[in-house]
């Protein structure tokens, strides 16, 4: 078998003809200047996932509801986004990560009124800061919170209960999932917007505290719609008033409390998204209106509503104020009732 002829290599390969060389360079110069001027999140669409950082553990209704939009957001944006669950320090470590991450887009929080609104508050020495540290993009989501007492306490409405307590200082005792939680702060801030005098019971987690309650052991707490509807309907707790600012649409029967002589009393739970600070401007604007667009999809409404919770987009500007108002709001509240972190 003969063996194909060896060539050596030419010292001097031939050259490309000029013109070739010298457009493709123009069209790589080209190129990698429109790449330039794109914020980073924008030029680097499909080449790494999107990360949604949930604070919470996997199996949660905010768990749940950033899976259902997680593959919606991944077709919107060009690039997968994964779902990812970081745990501990009462959000804090989730929240610290998307606060230290790139300002690219990459990252993403699905902060809480918890996390974002009265954590900082009740410890203002955390690890991150809200409103330094974050750009707001869009609410996702809301969660009515309701007034609801066993079955024993004499009242069935907001003004009976004020009345029943008033006479009965002290004696009255509410849980909640813990030293700090808005379920604590929205009870006290109840209490002293309506005089009254109540004892706090802290849980490890809201549905240990309902437990009690459903048992007795408790006389009057605030719970999560998606929980306290279920127990409301079989007959093992009263609701009084839902904390929202109008009546839930799947309860309207419920009145507010505020529009039950306690004006102004709204503590509804919010669940938004927030990248970290000094993102491109671009970048947070088609966040937003791709969640804005995928929040008004029926199917994604519906789904949210089967969680309990209402789907509800916004500009970055009406989040920002929702999360100055809520710092305002609860960092009086720590102050009144003198409320120190565990």
């Amino acid at each position: 078998m003969k063996r194909a002829p060896q060539t050596t290599p030419s010292a001097h390969p031939p050259s490309r003809p000029p013109g070739i060389s010298r457009s493709r360079r123009r069209l790589a110069q080209a190129g990698a200047g429109l790449l330039a001027g794109l914020p980073l999140g924008i030029a680097a669409q499909g080449s790494t996932p999107v990360r949604l950082i949930v604070p919470f553990a996997v199996g949660g209704p905010t768990d749940i509801a950033a899976r259902v939009i997680a593959p919606l957001l991944g077709e919107a944006m060009g690039r997968p986004v994964v779902v990812e669950n970081r745990v501990g320090a009462t959000g804090g470590i989730g929240a610290e990560a998307v606060a230290r991450a790139a300002p690219d887009g990459s990252t993403i929080l699905f902060g809480t009124s918890s996390i974002m609104g009265a954590n900082p508050a009740l410890s203002p020495r955390l690890s991150y800061d809200p409103l330094r540290d974050f750009v707001p993009v869009t609410l996702v989501a809301t969660i009515d919170n309701v007034l609801v007492v066993h079955p024993a306490v004499p009242a069935g409405n907001v003004q009976e209960f004020i009345r029943y307590a008033r006479a009965n200082p002290g004696k009255l005792s509410y849980g909640s999932s813990g030293i700090g939680s808005t379920y604590h702060l929205g009870a006290e801030m109840f209490a002293s917007m309506t005089g009254l005098q109540l004892n706090h019971v802290p849980y490890k987690g809201q549905g240990p505290a309902a437990q009690d309650l459903l048992a007795g052991h408790l006389q009057v707490m605030f719970d999560a719609y998606n929980s306290a509807y279920p127990n409301v309907k079989a007959g093992k707790v009263r609701a009084l008033g839902i904390a929202s600012p109008k009546r839930h649409p799947e309860w309207p029967e419920l009145p507010t409390i505020a529009e039950q002589g306690v004006p102004g009393y709204v503590t509804t739970i919010w669940i938004a998204f927030f990248l970290p600070a000094r993102t491109p401007r671009p970048v947070v604007d088609k966040l937003q209106a791709d969640t804005a667009a995928i929040l008004a999809r029926s199917e994604v409404r519906e789904r949210f509503a089967r969680l309990g919770m209402q789907a509800s987009a916004s500009t970055p500007a009406e989040l920002d104020q929702v999360l100055r108002k809520e710092l305002a709001q609860w960092s009086r509240v720590v102050k009144d009732a003198n409320i120190k972190p565990e």
